[in-house]
């Protein structure tokens, strides 16, 4: 049974730490006519001459309001990189810590693991891209202070089964990061509905999928108050920037606009997908909640670079465990995705 301690896990560095705190933590009250004359801001106002909000109050009110989760809940970063860094620094004691992450998967766990000087011990997958649970938890030691999912899994398109994620919430006393990036054209729910049955679950999402906000930048974590507490106490005092928040903002409200666009990305999936097993040289597509498609061809190499030559541009994921020969497509416009097709009956 789980015994989930946060103060067993937090660096000894990080809980003795007295945050930064910047003039507009100190003063809140943003919508108030006043003469700042607190931050050696430039006085000519242009849109931009003030300091964020560093706690993005309003875009965490609105995604608290769509998301069904507490304002003290939300962390907001730099992109989902941010907010997952921010996890290790921590967490993670370096050259002593170490995580699991489970291949093929997303390449920047790896990254950030290399970063901040942790072990990252690999556990791949099963054939049928689902979490080996009992090779995890067999990699658990002491030092074990994260464990890594994503789901739907990313270059594979699956979502690992409710049964694989509970068992290692409750049998694992670290942290369960579940990235949810590609969340919005599943069929499963979030486990938002459940952050708070488990104190040792933390959710990433992000506003570069479903949303169409790549170019700004902006993830979310979501967690238990006390670990978003302590992650507020070492992120940066401005990490996300007027300009985003007031972008993403617009977009979290205009759900309509988002809804249709996630049902047309579902729909051309559907579409695109029987065009492709009908292709003689794609051997197998494998089944996918994400905006993405995941095929296994003779030979991708050649695949890749032919679509290269006609000014098609998709990722050859052969270099990833049990991806030999696949290739990753991301769904485009109907016009894209016809070209596409076109295009590959040509080779």
């Amino acid at each position: 049974m789980n015994k989930f301690k946060i103060e067993n896990l937090v660096r000894e560095n990080i809980l003795k730490m007295k945050p930064y705190s910047s003039a507009r933590d100190e003063f809140v009250d943003f919508d108030q006519k006043m003469v700042y004359l607190d931050a050696n801001e430039n006085p000519f106002e242009n849109g931009v001459n003030r300091y964020p909000d560093p706690q993005q109050r309003k875009l965490k009110s609105a995604l608290s309001h769509l998301k069904k989760v507490s304002e003290d809940q939300i962390l907001l970063g730099n992109g989902s990189d941010e907010v997952l860094d921010l996890l290790f620094r921590a967490f993670c004691e370096p050259k002593k810590d170490n995580i699991i992450s489970l291949p093929p998967t997303y390449g920047m766990y790896s990254v950030l693991a290399n970063l901040n000087a942790i072990e990252n011990r690999e556990v791949i997958l099963k054939d049928d891209f689902q979490p080996n649970t009992d090779k995890i938890l067999a990699q658990v030691d002491a030092n074990t202070k994260m464990i890594f999912l994503c789901s739907p899994n990313n270059p594979t398109g699956n979502s690992f089964s409710e049964k694989c994620i509970l068992k290692l919430l409750i049998n694992f006393n670290g942290i369960v990061v579940l990235d949810e990036a590609y969340i919005d054209f599943s069929e499963q729910e979030s486990w938002l509905n459940r952050i708070n049955d488990y104190p040792n679950l933390v959710i990433s999402q992000t506003l570069s999928k479903a949303y169409g906000m790549a170019g700004i930048r902006l993830g979310i974590l979501y967690s238990s108050v006390a670990i978003t507490a302590l992650l507020n106490k070492i992120k940066p005092p401005y990490n996300v920037n007027e300009l985003t928040q007031e972008k993403a903002l617009v977009r979290v409200l205009d759900r309509e606009s988002v809804r249709a666009e996630i049902a047309a990305i579902k729909e051309a999936r559907t579409v695109l997908t029987k065009q492709l097993v009908e292709l003689e040289f794609v051997e197998f597509s494998y089944p996918t909640d994400a905006n993405f498609i995941l095929i296994k061809v003779d030979d991708a190499n050649k695949r890749y670079n032919q679509l290269l030559e006609k000014g098609i541009v998709i990722r050859n994921r052969s270099n990833q465990e049990l991806c030999e020969n696949c290739l990753r497509i991301t769904i485009g416009t109907k016009e894209e995705n016809d070209l596409l097709i076109n295009v590959l009956h040509t080779l």
